[in-house]
């Protein structure tokens, strides 16, 4: 008799192309998103999928969890759960697997990147030398890195991999997490005005949600100051983008290098106008080392799960762990 292999519900195609026939060949599986009409589907089908495989970026709306009545375990690429309906997930008992800490490496480099690209210029310089202005003008001077302050809101595994990369560059690391990280060897500060008041460059790799929406906003930005640079490698929704734009144009922070926003892939226009802000596309997770590794736990959490009911790797709030 032939094993039946587990029917696993796809939402969409997957960042890492080789995963989808990965799990193609070790599933059968149905992607949601090439249904001509999904909402009947669910209607008609819903009932048959115990699994669901996801990613960060797509997130799972709370429709498509209600009608997956029998739905038991998500596996989701990626390191941000706020995308994923919480409360849709907890009301209907199922557990969600997630990709941390294969990650941590590649957005802290990108942390960096950003921040020595918004200090030096160096992508603004780009365009200067490519517009064939070198001839005519000298470029100007800009802002060293090393030795300077930095501020870290968001002190988790990603936070502690960005101030192990500050060490490099002589700086000096402070952070501003809800509660002080036992063990950390860095400074805490008790609110993140006193953070922004305190640092050259706030680096954001705090967790994205309503707990965090906006917690960047004007009156940050300007403890950050004038000399100030922002860095966020974390969620859009953590920054009020409008604020962020507004305080650009002013100059009442000096700059930014931003890898994510409020309404990807549609940054706010304002930005796109500035010189002062270096902006990629959601990129910082992507190498083809991190996305091997994150394409792995994805299929180590579900193979996991349906072998011991128990995933690899687990987000916080998953019912009944």
């Amino acid at each position: 008799m032939a094993n039946i292999r587990p029917r696993v519900l796809q939402y969409g195609r997957m960042p890492l192309p080789q995963l989808d026939a990965e799990l193609a060949q070790a599933y059968e599986v149905t992607l949601l998103s090439e249904q001509p009409d999904r909402e009947r589907f669910l209607a008609e089908q819903g009932a048959q999928f115990e699994y669901l495989v996801t990613s960060a970026a797509m997130g799972l709306p709370a429709h498509v969890v209600d009608a997956l009545p029998r739905l038991k375990f998500v596996s989701s690429f990626g390191v941000g759960f706020d995308a994923l309906d919480r409360d849709a997930l907890l009301r209907r008992g199922a557990r969600v697997g997630y990709t941390p800490g294969v990650l941590d490496d590649c957005v802290a480099d990108m942390a960096f990147a950003l921040l020595l690209d918004a200090a030096r210029g160096l992508s603004e310089s780009d365009r200067f030398v490519r517009r064939g202005e070198w001839a005519q003008a000298r470029f100007g001077v800009r802002t060293r890195a090393s030795g300077k302050r930095l501020g870290i809101l968001g002190m988790g595994r990603i936070g502690s991999t960005v101030a192990r990369r500050a060490a490099g560059f002589d700086m000096e690391v402070a952070y501003h997490n809800r509660r002080p990280v036992e063990g950390s060897p860095h400074r805490y500060l008790p609110s993140l005005l006193e953070l922004a008041r305190w640092c050259d460059f706030l680096v954001i790799t705090a967790a994205g949600g309503e707990g965090t929406r906006h917690l960047v906003n004007a009156e940050v930005l300007a403890a950050l100051g004038p000399q100030g640079f922002l860095i966020n490698v974390a969620r859009g929704s953590v920054v009020d983008e409008a604020a962020l734009a507004d305080a650009l144009q002013t100059r009442r922070i000096a700059g930014a290098g931003i890898d994510v926003f409020e309404h990807e892939p549609r940054p706010l226009p304002a930005l796109l106008a500035l010189d002062n802000v270096v902006l990629a596309p959601h990129i910082a997770s992507g190498t083809h080392e991190t996305r091997r590794a994150m394409a792995d736990l994805v299929l180590r959490n579900l193979q996991q799960f349906i072998a011991t009911g128990r995933p690899a790797a687990e987000v916080p709030w998953s019912a009944a762990q």
